[in-house]
C-alpha cells in the first residue's frame, strides 16, 4: 500500500491526513539532547551520518510520524559552496558574508558541493534502509533567497534588511548569487533523491518579507526553476514548497511553480487557505506551533480545526513553522492522537 504522504502528494483526498511536523528531530525530545551532545556540538552531529540517522529516527520510533525528514540544516549548502559556517551558543549560525564580487568569486561552482556534503547523502541512504515501510522520506534545502539572506548578513535578521540592500545597490552581484544558489540547491536536492528520498522540501522561511514584482523574481521563480530541473531528473518526484508567511503570494503558488503541495504558515487561517490555495491542489499545514508548549483543550481544539478546514481536499497535518525547544513531548502525542483519533 502507498505510503499515506505520497496519496496526499498525488492528490488524494483521505479520511485521515498524513502528519509529520517541522524540526520533529530536535532539542524539545530528551534523547535528541542526548544524541547532541554525544556528537559535541551541531554541526558534528549533522555530518555524522550514523548519529544524523539516529536523530532522525527518534521521533518516528517515538511517534509513529507518516514521515521523516532528513537531519540537516539549510547552511550547509553555502558550506559546502565555500563560506565559513559555525554556531555561536544561544545565537545561532554566523557565515562569512558575501556583500562584494571578490566575496562571490571564491564561492565554488554548483556542481563542486558534493564531496563536503557526502556525509549528507549518506545519511539519506541510511534512512531509506531503516525507515518503517510506511514511512516517507523527505529531503530538503532552503531556497536561494532564504540562503541568500544569510550569506549577505553573515547572520539570521528580523527584517533580511542587508540582503534587500544588496539587491537594490547592486543587483547584478545579487541575482548572481541567486542564480549560483539555485543551481547548487538543483544538485543537492538531485543527490538527495538518488540516495533515497522520496520527497523533498524547499524551505523559503523569508519569503514573506520580498513584495511585488520582487516576490515573483526571487521567490516564485527559482522556486519554479528548481522544481521543473528535479522533475526533468527525476519524474514523479513530488515536491513540497514553503514560502512562508507568503500571504497572497500562496494564492496560485502551486501552479505557477509545478510544487505538488504548498505548505503555509500560521499567520494565514486555515478556512481561508481551504479557500484560497487547497483548491490547487494539496496543502500541508498550519497548527500554530504555540500549541506544542500550552497543550491542553486549545491543543485539541485548535487541531481538530486545522483537520475540519481541509478535510475537502489532500491535506498533510504539520505545523505553520518549527516545533520549539520549549515544547511538551506529551502535547505533540496530544496532537497526533487528536488528528487520527477525532
Amino acid at each position: 500500500m502507498t505510503k499515506l504522504l505520497l496519496r496526499a502528494l498525488a492528490g488524494e483526498t483521505l479520511d485521515v491526513p498524513p502528519i509529520w511536523m517541522m524540526r520533529q528531530a530536535g532539542r524539545y525530545l530528551p534523547e535528541y539532547r542526548a544524541t547532541r551532545a554525544q556528537a559535541g556540538d551541531f554541526l558534528s552531529l549533522c555530518f555524522n551520518p550514523e548519529l544524523a540517522t539516529e536523530v532522525t529516527l527518534q521521533p518516528i520510533r517515538r511517534y509513529g510520524f507518516d514521515a521523516a525528514i532528513l537531519f540537516a540544516d539549510i547552511l550547509l549548502l553555502p558550506q559546502a559552496l565555500g563560506a565559513d559556517l559555525w554556531f555561536v551558543t544561544g545565537e545561532g549560525p554566523r557565515l562569512s558574508t558575501v556583500t562584494t564580487q571578490d566575496d562571490f568569486d571564491k564561492l565554488k561552482q554548483a556542481g563542486e558541493i558534493h564531496d563536503h556534503l557526502a556525509p549528507i547523502y549518506e545519511t539519506v541512504r541510511r534512512l531509506s534502509r531503516e525507515l518503517p515501510a510506511e514511512t516517507a522520506l523527505i529531503g530538503f534545502a532552503g531556497a536561494p533567497w532564504t540562503v541568500a539572506t544569510y550569506m549577505i548578513a553573515g547572520k539570521g535578521t528580523k527584517d533580511q534588511g542587508p540582503a534587500h540592500a544588496l539587491k537594490a545597490e547592486n543587483r547584478p552581484l545579487f541575482e548572481a548569487l541567486i542564480d549560483r544558489l539555485t543551481e547548487a540547491t538543483i544538485d543537492y536536492l538531485s543527490k538527495q533523491v538518488e540516495a533515497g528520498a522520496e520527497v523533498v522540501k524547499l524551505f523559503d522561511s523569508w519569503a514573506g518579507s520580498l513584495k511585488g514584482e520582487d516576490f515573483n523574481r526571487y521567490a516564485l521563480a527559482p522556486t519554479q526553476r528548481i522544481i521543473s530541473e528535479l522533475k526533468t531528473r527525476h519524474p514523479g518526484l513530488p515536491i513540497i514548497a514553503f514560502p512562508r508567511e507568503a500571504g497572497a503570494g500562496y494564492i496560485g503558488f502551486g501552479k505557477a511553480t509545478g510544487a505538488d503541495c504548498v505548505a503555509i504558515d500560521n499567520s494565514v487561517s486555515p478556512r481561508w487557505a481551504a479557500e484560497n490555495v487547497q483548491k490547487d491542489g494539496c496543502v500541508q499545514g498550519n497548527l500554530a506551533p504555540g500549541h506544542m508548549v500550552t497543550g491542553g483543550q486549545a491543543l485539541v481544539d485548535a487541531t481538530r480545526e486545522v483537520v475540519a478546514a481541509f478535510k475537502n481536499g489532500p491535506h498533510i497535518f504539520n505545523l505553520g513553522h518549527g516545533i520549539t525547544p520549549d515544547a511538551d513531548p506529551e502535547n505533540v502525542q496530544l496532537m497526533i492522537d487528536t488528528v487520527r483519533g477525532g
